[in-house]
């Protein structure tokens, strides 16, 4: 997969099939647009295209700051499996933002990239304030000669699959959901840093994961079953989120994995997490012994959930 940040390194080529848009997650309604994408390509021996946009549009249009599903690097590595041809990753701008529908599909796509068909979701939007739509595009398709193919929306459970659905689901902490609509096991990456090494005190040695992405949800706060790759090897663990009420009335957020029968200096590697299932929420207990007592309850839960997902 060739990825352009740059639209002038793109070679036009009118046998080109093409989807944009956000792609925060990837899940599978993404993929199958994506899909989509590919095998019209693939029957026409044109080349398949992608346009994403980073930063996330709506951190640049609001006041608020959106968590992502997924980081950039994260996002370019999984549509590297998705057989995509070509990316072209649009730095979004205030000033991008101001293009309309036409101004940008004009100068961008029918000048730049070429189009012989235009692939799109259910839902789709683009151009200034969103103005641009499937109606747009079919009048823009009998104006600049491509064809227009609009994928229906992917149910999970009664659920349209949507990238808000899935932030929603890892919000209240309901990883199954989100999973399963993702199409894949959530994931994260980073590095891990020194704690406090309270945990090796209670025989919970666990290891604090600084996030590679500041801007990554995370779940809601509380105690999951993990799955850790370690320099390419597969590990099992526990992961916990939360301030420690136990021993810190305003303690900072923290990423803790404690990794079974794991012994390995791993301080400055960084790992990737991958989170199967939710136990609980975060606890204040009245003792260091009680929590000892919990954790070791968790550890049998989380044991037993992972021989159960190995079968």
């Amino acid at each position: 997969m060739k990825v352009f940040n740059n639209l002038l390194e793109v070679k036009k080529d009118k046998n080109t099939i093409l989807t944009l848009g956000t792609f925060d997650g990837i899940h599978l309604g993404h993929k199958k647009i994506i899909e989509t994408v590919v095998k019209k390509a693939s029957e026409n021996g044109g080349r398949s295209f992608l346009i994403t946009f980073n930063p996330h549009p709506r951190n640049v249009l609001s006041g608020n700051s959106i968590k992502l599903l997924n980081s950039q690097d994260e996002k370019l590595e999984i549509l590297g499996s998705l057989d995509i041809d070509e990316v072209l990753v649009i730095n979004f701008t205030k000033e991008f933002s101001q293009l309309n529908s036409e101004e940008f599909f004009k100068s961008y796509i029918v000048d730049k990239i070429g189009l012989n068909e235009i692939v799109v979701g259910f839902d789709h939007h683009f151009g200034k304030g969103r103005g641009g739509n499937e109606n747009t595009l079919k009048e823009l398709g009998l104006k600049y000669g491509f064809g227009l193919t609009k994928v229906d929306a992917v149910l999970i459970d009664g659920l349209n699959v949507s990238s808000s659905k899935i932030r929603n689901a890892l919000i209240i902490g309901d990883i199954h959901t989100a999973n399963k609509l993702l199409g894949r096991v959530y994931s994260f990456r980073g590095v891990v840093i020194k704690g406090d090494g309270r945990g090796r005190t209670l025989g919970f040695p666990t290891a604090n994961v600084k996030l590679n992405d500041d801007n990554k949800l995370m779940p809601a706060i509380g105690i999951y079953v993990v799955e850790i790759i370690i320099e390419g090897n597969k590990h099992f663990g526990l992961m916990s989120i939360g301030k420690r009420p136990t021993f810190y009335t305003d303690g900072q957020l923290t990423n803790e994995v404690f990794i079974f029968d794991f012994g390995k200096d791993i301080y400055g590697f960084t790992i990737s997490v991958n989170i199967l299932e939710r136990i609980r929420g975060e606890e204040k207990f009245s003792s260091a012994g009680d929590l000892i007592s919990q954790m070791n309850k968790d550890t049998e839960i989380g044991l037993d959930i992972i021989n159960k997902l190995a079968k």
